[in-house]
């Protein structure tokens, strides 16, 4: 991967590395019940919980392991969430996408089109051939997001993942690089 951090447009956002300079904004959505309901982790209480997390993501490119942007609005370059690779296995061409977004900016199309640009970068500068997100099964927006993004459902992985104290089911999606490839010569 380049050393320099890709930063990646679209018509309404900058997808971007996230800085100290943004633990504020991050710290506002990442503090809130209704966004870290269903990540499996705590709410965060600090901004240096907010720093921890921008060591994470730095570490995920260091590391070879992923690759995690902060979505940042075009007009006011305003951190509003974070979308990206983690889990990645070059050997096999795969990697797990995860994202999350401020309350204020749902049902915007916001995290479609972030999603969008993300999967694109993964199958065409990652040479992956496979993503998947592992989603609970009551987080119904982010599987309409996933689905309406090419995303299909393989199955329930039972007591998956364990985190604030209790076990929890996990759906699996995949999309493929070439789902993509057909639905560009579809559409």
């Amino acid at each position: 991967m380049d050393t320099k951090f890709p930063e990646l447009t679209t018509e309404r956002l900058l997808l971007r590395a996230a800085t100290p300079a943004d633990a504020d904004d991050m710290l506002r959505y990442l503090s809130d019940p209704e966004v870290m309901k269903h990540t499996g982790m705590e709410l965060f209480q600090t901004a240096e919980d907010v720093l921890d997390e921008i060591r994470w993501y730095r570490s995920l490119v260091e590391e070879g392991s992923g690759i995690r942007w902060g979505i940042a609005l075009k007009e006011s370059g305003k951190m509003i969430g974070s979308c990206g690779f983690h889990n990645r296995e070059p050997k096999h061409f795969r990697a797990e996408i995860g994202y999350e977004l401020s309350p204020e900016h749902w049902g915007k199309g916001i995290a479609s089109e972030a999603l969008r640009a993300v999967v694109r970068y993964g199958f065409s500068h990652l040479q992956l051939e496979r993503i998947e997100a592992l989603i609970e099964p009551e987080n119904e927006p982010s599987l309409r997001l996933v689905e309406k993004n090419g995303f299909l459902r393989e199955g329930l992985l039972r007591h998956y993942e364990y985190g604030r104290g209790r076990f929890d089911d996990l759906y699996m999606y995949s999309i493929l690089k070439e789902d993509i490839a057909l639905a560009d010569r579809i559409g």
